[in-house]
């Protein structure tokens, strides 16, 4: 019989506030908020000639919904940089897309309350398909100015090789 159970001491289910995005071998600092991975597959009616009152259904083509990233508005460039890759106005005949490093991979990693590594998504070929350098301005707000890049992606996988972990107990 399969064993479901890996942490029997384990009850709740992991929150979704401990997180941190790595793009290719960096994290990426100040990222708090990234839209939930989604991917829908198109349902493919066909009917047989001898039974015209019924539909069969089988799989179609799979499409993976686009990430979008939020982060704070900082001096760090990265972001821009990527999207500029994408297309950039103004450049030359032949050099307004980086086609050779335009698409990245990213991994979506999520921790656990005492910060362990509990689950990692390896999202594949992901370009940016929309950049917001700079939010609405408001002289009479006080919140923090959030930068936002949309990620197209081929696809996502679990990381399989991380493991539920072993969780610590504090004694005092």
């Amino acid at each position: 019989m399969a064993q479901f159970v890996v942490n029997p001491s384990r009850v709740d289910p992991y929150k979704n506030f401990k997180f941190r995005i790595k793009i290719g071998d960096h994290y990426v600092a100040g990222v708090s908020k990234v839209s939930s991975l989604r991917r829908s597959t198109e349902v493919v009616k066909w009917r047989e000639g001898g039974d015209p009152s019924t539909s069969r259904k089988s799989p179609g083509r799979t499409e993976y919904e686009a990430i979008t990233l939020e982060r704070g508005v900082t001096h760090d460039k990265e972001f821009e940089q990527w999207a500029n890759q994408v297309w950039k106005q103004g450049n030359n005949l032949g050099k307004e897309v980086s086609l050779q490093d335009f698409r990245r991979n990213l991994t979506i990693e999520m921790y656990n309350e005492a910060g362990q590594l509990v689950l990692a998504y390896h999202v594949l070929r992901c370009w940016v398909s929309e950049f917001q350098a700079l939010p609405e301005l408001d002289a009479n707000g006080n919140g923090v100015a959030i930068q936002t890049i949309k990620l197209e992606n081929e696809g996502w996988v679990r990381d399989t090789a991380v493991e539920e972990p072993q969780e610590a107990t504090v004694t005092p």
